[in-house]
């Protein structure tokens, strides 16, 4: 589907699409659902009846799992058919990273393997790399990781110190240094390795083979969930990197791992819808069956508001992750005719919608960490037992908010990037907030006459907008260049940003399903019930951040905007969580 109006990262602060204009997962074609139910067929058959095995640090048995998948063509989805790959769209990329998702620790190896452990070279790496490096990759033939990380630089990757100097002779660069936390270090083949050439003060990128002599593989990391992936440290002595293994120019390692960050945290995105929808499943069964009181538990109303819950956590997020994914499809097609080259015009793509990752990652993780959480608690002592699927999925999940940088630091990346985009003139933000807070008295909620569901949405969540411009032209009103430093603020901000994006994605996708469904009244629940929240936590936000930055003099008539602002219709949302609660316990699995 083409975009008729494709915003900037950040724009939807300023600007409006209308639903024709997203896509939505009830449009994916045949081949796409055949690819994921390829997945879902692959878990089925080679993961979950290992996965017991797998996590008692079985390296070979995982190893063999991968290449089979690659075998499948499963490692091949986003490579062109040029270099052995299948060459699909983002969506379809997202929607293989999202069925994989259901696969515990297997997912973590898979995507790391497919993700960070083959797209730099992909997407940086000059013909020879690509035909040497990714076709292996995507066969199977080779298993990848990505070195980046070191004991002393994690969410600061530019102050790692492993280094590299060329040979005398010029053909080699000589490595030394150590990584940790590593995917898949106990087995791949291939490593992207970050270092710093000589005295440079940014990063340089290499691809290094594991069995060059001086590479060295530590045990597998003891952690608390993800076991049956392998995690270990890498130790660098004196190797000889042939000079041609540079991956990209000198100097442009620190790019490419932040563009492979944004990619990863999209990728992640997506990777815990899948999970989510397996702990949905799990909990819903359970509820199904289990008895107190002589009643199925799923009868009663608690219950059904903790389903409930996870079922609209799940659906907004997800619609999200496929509007922005739809946004990078039609990007890259554009750079791809103004470059000429696939790879980079991918990761251009990928690295513009920056604001957007960091807020699918944020909301992904912490949405699974909910359900995740809430399906222990509905299956009761049963979900602490390790002979649930549910307490596996528990630990699984903690490390996603730690993943592909924290949350902390992509909370601060939502707002500090989009403020950056509408400094460069990307899009209006400044003029917008300045007329917003010049006309402070004059706000109201903009309500005139008697509105369709849809338009009272769309509403809403432009007034949710405005209140986030307000913020964000107070805070920097007050604090300059020091807004950097005030986290607690960015933070509200941040939170204000990613619940109306999340909001605004799923209204529209609901608006779009009501002229292709017959009856969307479940899915207008989730709305109403998501509105509603949203509106709550807006307003908490912004009026923790107007504490932060206002005069005395300013005070009220921010909090009376806000006020305005976030005012929403009442609705009954424990009726309508039950609805959907009864949906998901007749179909007895998440069908939504």
């Amino acid at each position: 589907m083409e975009n008729s109006k494709l915003l900037k990262s950040g724009e939807f602060l300023v600007s409006e699409v209308e639903s024709k204009d997203i896509f939505i997962p009830e449009e994916f074609n045949e081949e796409q659902r055949m690819i994921a139910q390829t997945c879902s067929d692959f878990l089925e058959a080679e993961v979950y009846p290992n996965l017991e095995k797998v996590e008692k640090s079985d390296r070979e048995l995982m190893k063999s799992m991968l290449k089979k998948s690659g075998e499948l063509g499963l490692m091949g989805i986003s490579i062109p058919e040029e270099f052995g790959g299948f060459g699909q769209s983002f969506v379809t990329q997202m929607l293989v990273a999202e069925t994989t998702g259901a696969g515990y620790s297997f997912s973590v190896a898979y995507m790391a393997h497919c993700g960070i452990g083959t797209l730099p070279i992909m997407y940086y790496g000059n013909k020879f790399q690509r035909e040497h490096y990714v076709t292996k990759l995507a066969s199977g033939e080779f298993i990848g990781a990505y070195c980046l990380t070191e004991p002393g630089a994690g969410s600061d990757a530019n102050s790692g110190k492993t280094n590299a100097k060329l040979s005398d002779d010029g053909k080699h660069y000589i490595l030394n240094g150590q990584k940790m936390w590593i995917t898949n270090a106990g087995f791949a083949d291939t490593l992207v390795v970050f270092a710093k050439i000589d005295t440079d003060r940014v990063l340089s990128a290499f691809i290094v083979e594991s069995k060059y002599a001086g590479v060295v593989i530590g045990p597998d990391e003891h952690k608390m969930g993800i076991k049956g992936s392998s995690t270990a440290q890498i130790y660098f002595n004196d190797v000889r990197v042939p000079v041609e293994n540079m991956l990209g120019k000198r100097g442009e390692g620190f790019r490419i791992a932040l563009s492979i960050l944004h990619m990863g945290r999209l990728k992640l995105g997506a990777n815990v819808i899948g999970a989510g929808k397996k702990a949905i499943n799990d909990s819903v069964k359970y509820a199904n069956e289990r008895k107190q009181f002589g009643v199925l538990i799923s009868t009663f109303g608690a219950l059904k508001h903790k389903m409930a819950e996870q079922v609209i956590r799940l659906f907004a997020s997800e619609s999200a992750v496929y509007r922005v994914s739809s946004d990078i499809d039609t990007l890259m097609k554009k750079l791809t005719v103004d470059c000429g080259d696939y790879g980079r015009a991918s990761i251009e793509a990928i690295s513009h919608y920056a604001v957007e990752a960091a807020i699918l990652k944020v909301v992904g993780s912490e949405m699974l960490d909910f359900i995740a959480d809430e399906a222990v608690q509905i299956h009761g002592g049963m979900g602490y037992s390790a002979e649930m699927a549910v307490e596996r999925g528990y630990r699984d999940s903690r490390i996603n908010r730690i993943f592909e940088g924290t949350n902390e630091i992509n909370r601060l990346l939502v707002v500090d990037t989009a403020m950056k985009r509408a400094m460069k003139g990307d899009f209006d933000l400044y003029g917008e907030a300045e007329k917003l807070y010049t006309g402070l008295n004059s706000i109201t909620d903009g309500k005139t006459a008697e509105e369709s569901f849809f338009r009272e949405k769309t509403r809403y969540t432009k007034n949710f907008k405005k209140a986030i411009l307000i913020c964000i032209h107070g805070a920097t009103k007050r604090f300059g260049k020091g807004l950097i430093n005030e986290q607690e603020v960015l933070n509200n901000i941040a939170e204000m940003m990613m619940e109306t994006y999340v909001s605004e994605s799923l209204a529209l996708r609901v608006e779009k399903m009501s002229a292709i469904k017959e009856n969307v009244s479940v899915y207008k629940d989730m709305l109403d019930v998501n509105i509603s929240d949203t509106a709550g936590i807006v307003r908490k936000s912004a009026l923790e951040a107007i504490g932060s930055f206002s005069t005395p003099e300013s005070c009220q008539s921010l909090i009376n905007a806000i006020e305005n602002l976030t005012r929403v219709k009442c609705v009954n949302v424990k009726d309508a969580r039950r609805r959907i609660a009864d949906k998901l316990i007749e179909d007895n699995s998440y069908k939504f």
